[in-house]
């Protein structure tokens, strides 16, 4: 098992992807602290089952695994989310921050606080646990940080300004973890996922057909493109022998795994 004796954080792990994830991460042998509140897509309402559920299922098949449903959402909580790893496992190697939620609407349309919820939920939600995480990574010399980028974030999506931006913003923010926290021999890498999850499911039909066309779903005659896909890369990036990636952005759905390059430029205008 390549990650026998780590200790990982897994947000948003009640579902999806993050499940997928951290199940593999247990099932690879590694200890992980199941965070989600269980709120609905739009981040209302909570229930502290859905966490334990997928607690049992990983105690189950022999794994080690703790439920967590503080909210990523404040500074307190991303504290004892990671104290939560420290307390019941003794320490923390790993963070992989899936947690977000959905409020599309065309911006002409949007509310201040469709805006705020979704920044906060993904972009501070990000930034509040891997804070707490930083400063023991730092100490002991090593860690693997790995977010939830997305293609919204990247290229643009209809009727997600708010969703788009805060995913463009942990892209970023994650190559500059790759560099404050490099020489202390910790990682950061995010994953652009593709999956069919319940936030692609809520996505009206005549917008999925368009992502169809683009290639961002599976055409009709392909095999559903699963969470769980996207987790034995998740978890090869939270190995030692993944030391030397760093700071990188990979598309990943469906067993794919595709390398994204950084901006560069194309064209140079004098004025």
């Amino acid at each position: 098992m390549q990650l026998e004796g780590k200790v990982a954080v897994v947000t948003g792990a009640g579902r999806g992807i993050g499940r997928g994830v951290a199940e593999e991460l247990a099932a690879n042998g590694a200890s992980v602290v199941v965070n989600d509140i269980g709120a609905e897509l739009d981040g209302s309402g909570g229930s502290t089952s859905i966490a334990q559920e997928v607690v049992d299922g990983i105690v189950t098949a022999g794994g080690n695994a703790v439920a967590s449903t503080d909210s990523v959402t404040t500074w307190d909580g991303g504290q004892r989310i990671i104290e939560t790893a420290q307390d019941e496992f003794g320490g923390i190697d790993i963070v992989v921050t899936v947690a977000g939620i959905l409020r599309d609407r065309m911006l002409y349309n949007m509310t201040e606080e469709e805006w705020d919820d979704v920044i906060s939920v993904h972009l501070k939600g990000t930034f509040t646990v891997v804070r707490h995480a930083a400063p023991i990574f730092r100490q002991q010399r090593g860690g693997r940080i790995i977010t939830f980028s997305s293609g919204s974030g990247l290229v643009g999506s209809i009727g997600q300004s708010n969703y788009g931006a805060a995913k463009s913003g942990i892209a970023g923010f994650t190559k500059v973890l790759a560099k404050d926290l490099g020489k202390y021999g910790v990682t950061a890498n995010s994953i652009a996922p593709r999956a069919e999850t319940r936030m692609i499911a809520s996505i009206p039909g005549n917008i999925q057909e368009m992502m169809v066309e683009r290639g961002a779903l599976p055409q009709p005659d392909e095999a559903p493109w699963e969470p769980r896909d996207v987790a034995p890369f998740v978890a090869y990036l939270a190995t030692d022998g993944a030391a030397q990636i760093n700071g990188q952005v990979f598309l990943v759905y469906g067993g794919n795994v595709t390398h994204l390059s950084l901006p560069r430029r194309v064209n140079n205008i004098k004025t």
